[in-house]
């Protein structure tokens, strides 16, 4: 007998469709509680978590601060950069020192891209265009370059752009840690019982799929946004891994950092210490 309802809510991406495939596809029992899917992208989930309108959502971390009296970290369902991540890219090869004059095309303002890139770089002009529209926008020379995220990252070099810096190969080589892009979060006022045994369930998700892969990836293609499967396969193994299972005490770090960086550099309006509801091993 279904006795809680949660919603969890991702973004209609592949490697969150990977992620969550078991849950939506009912692989395992999840006794009384039903897990219902929902599907939104990740700009409009930030803004969804500042009313704590889902029980269970994605977000960028660079939101958590701005959330985190309604919600606290999942252990499980990172999505961290290791030695990859966002890139600047233009149609021109900009230097570094150039960054500061650009107008730049980015996904949203409460992106970790753009959190990263700002501290990066500080500041610089921008204005926010639909992730996927961002290459588009950047060929036909409206800005001067783009903060591109999601399958992009593969495939801006077939449309003839330049990548000014890999955000993600930037942190790791200078703090030699993944940079964290996004996670899961659940919401405070669930009683303390649900939170573990949701944070169990989503645990198992990934490890589903990760241990079925072939049969999650054919799922995973239906949000692939054309993608070919081996370019897919290759996307969602950037972002569905072992940090994913489980950050880890590097991965917590990394996001601490993350956030700590953003607040010395006045890019947050407070400090925030990243709170988790950690991952019972078994029920």
């Amino acid at each position: 007998m279904i006795s809680l309802k949660i919603r969890v809510a991702h973004s209609p991406d592949s490697d969150d469709a990977f992620m969550f495939y078991a849950l939506a596809n009912k692989k395992f029992d999840t006794a009384d509680i039903e897990f219902e899917n929902l599907l939104s992208d990740i700009e409009t989930l930030n803004q969804k978590a500042l009313k704590g309108e889902y029980e269970v959502s994605a977000i960028s971390i660079h939101a958590y601060p701005y959330i985190s009296d309604k919600y606290q970290m999942l252990a499980s369902g990172a999505s961290m950069g290791d030695g990859y991540g966002p890139m600047l890219v233009s149609t021109k090869p900009h230097k570094i020192d150039e960054i500061n004059d650009l107008k730049i095309a980015i996904p949203g303002k409460r992106t970790s891209a753009f959190l990263a890139l700002s501290i990066f770089a500080g500041t610089f002009e921008y204005e926010v265009v639909p992730f996927d529209q961002i290459i588009d926008n950047v060929l036909s020379r409206k800005y001067d370059a783009g903060l591109i995220i999601h399958e992009g990252q593969l495939t801006y070099e077939k449309s003839g752009l330049h990548c000014i810096v890999d955000l993600g190969d930037w942190f790791k080589k200078k703090f030699a840690l993944p940079l964290p892009l996004g996670g899961n979060v659940i919401r405070r006022d669930l009683p303390s019982d649900v939170k573990r045994r949701v944070a169990f369930y989503l645990r198992e998700s990934i490890a589903y799929s990760l241990g079925h892969r072939d049969e999650a990836l054919q799922y995973a293609l239906g949000f692939a946004r054309g993608m070919k499967t081996n370019l897919a396969d290759k996307f969602v193994g950037m972002y569905v891994n072992d940090w994913t299972l489980d950050y880890g005490k590097k991965g917590k770090e990394a996001i601490q950092l993350f956030l700590d960086l953003a607040f010395e550099r006045d890019l947050l309006p407070a400090r925030c210490t990243a709170e988790f509801v950690e991952t019972p091993e078994k029920l």
